[in-house]
């Protein structure tokens, strides 16, 4: 029998939710592209409810239990002593969520001569030491698609919310205010801007599509170019990397994965080939930014803005310069975590489990690592030389 353990975000301060908002999700024929939904043999939960937490448990422990394995699910995965450090050692499978990640460092890999399968619920498994999974035959996977257009419409509200200057007027409103010029004097039409996406995948051209209906100028830059009639489709520019594509742009949308040839991508240097004034929205992975050179450019107003949902560590340090820079539209890292991207990587999540615990395949496009080799989406994302 398996044990599998689980790390998700603490509930709400207030516990578990007993009423929701709404009464359903809308049904999905599929994602764009043809992929199909996640296809689980069952589920036990109901879609649209409080899943990412550690009440909610993703809905696994009826079916874990009942096939007689050991689920167990804490938020307690940093520092001396953690939940997780002393329940790693005899784990089979770990889970958890880009945003409130259980770092799978090649240290903790060696400490868990058991662990054969890490699942991410969610996308971006860059929490998860690929190189120590490859070497210990660690199977790596995530629900691929699973909340991207969740993420691609979070970041088209930060463009927004940054370019028309809307977190400090609604501030203006909870403090009692109405001083229209001040809200105004940083607010601006994205009509006829120029925007660009570092990265063109799922999340990068949904962000595209999505912005397509503003009357605005698209860029991207990608290893691997979209066909020539998406191109045409969009009207958009292509660009040979980052570097070609920036000075171009008045805003720049970051969604690209975590490798060692974004690490540190945006800093002084970069950030100073850039639009004064331009703004920088990071969904992706806070560490393709510079912390500090971040802070600089906005203090400096080389940056109009940043904005994004993406801090290192998560969680973020309550003295995080980030949280106090001027001028940022930060959240933490909710942008795939949206009640309607929970159904969907809960039920995905169960649909990797059935697979692996009943020795059948797991979905091509799930796996980052499989057999001591990238695979699947993985072997398309990194290669030996980018991860």
């Amino acid at each position: 029998m398996a044990k599998v353990l689980c790390v998700l975000y603490d509930d709400p301060i207030d516990g578990h939710p007993t009423a929701y908002a709404r009464d359903g999700l809308p049904d999905l024929a599929g994602y764009p592209g043809g992929q199909t939904l996640p296809s689980p043999k069952g589920i036990d939960f109901t879609p649209g409810h409080l899943l990412g937490s550690v009440s909610g448990e993703l809905g696994l422990r009826r079916f874990l239990e009942e096939r007689g394995h050991t689920l167990v699910v804490t938020s307690d995965k940093d520092g001396d002593g953690s939940v997780f450090d002393r329940e790693l050692p005899d784990t089979d499978v770990v889970i958890s969520q880009p945003f409130w990640p259980a770092y799978l460092t090649a240290e903790r890999i060696a400490r868990a001569p058991r662990l054969k399968l890490a699942v991410t619920a969610g996308i971006g498994s860059d929490h998860v030491d690929l190189d120590a999974a490859i070497a210990h035959g660690v199977t790596v996977a995530e629900v691929t698609y699973c909340n991207s257009i969740s993420v691609a419409e979070h970041a088209v509200m930060m463009i927004l919310s940054l370019v028309r200057n809307y977190l400090p007027s609604h501030r203006t409103v909870l403090d009692g205010g109405w001083n229209i010029a001040d809200c105004v004097s940083r607010s601006y039409d994205v009509e006829g801007m120029h925007i660009g996406t570092v990265a063109a995948g799922r999340i990068g051209l949904a962000v595209l599509r999505r912005l397509k209906p503003f009357d605005v100028h698209l860029h991207y830059t990608d290893r691997h170019r979209l066909p020539a009639e998406v191109e045409e489709e969009l009207g958009l520019t292509f660009h040979a990397d980052a570097a070609a594509m920036l000075p171009h742009c008045d805003v720049v949308t970051v969604n690209a994965p975590l490798h060692p040839e974004t690490e540190g991508l945006f800093d002084d240097r970069l950030i100073a080939t850039m639009k004064r004034g331009a703004y920088l929205i990071n969904t992706a992975r806070a560490r393709i930014a510079d912390r500090d050179a971040i802070v600089r450019a906005l203090e400096s107003g080389q940056l109009a803005g940043y904005a994004g949902d993406v801090w290192y560590p998560q969680p973020a340090p309550a003295d995080h310069p980030w949280r106090t820079m001027p001028h940022h539209g930060m959240t933490p890292h909710i942008s795939g975590s949206s009640l309607s991207a929970q159904a969907r990587y809960a039920a995905g999540t169960r649909e990797i489990l059935e697979a692996w615990l009943d020795g059948t395949p797991i979905r091509e496009e799930y796996l980052i690592v499989e057999g001591g080799a990238l695979a699947g989406t993985g072997a398309h994302s990194y290669s030996t030389r980018t991860r």
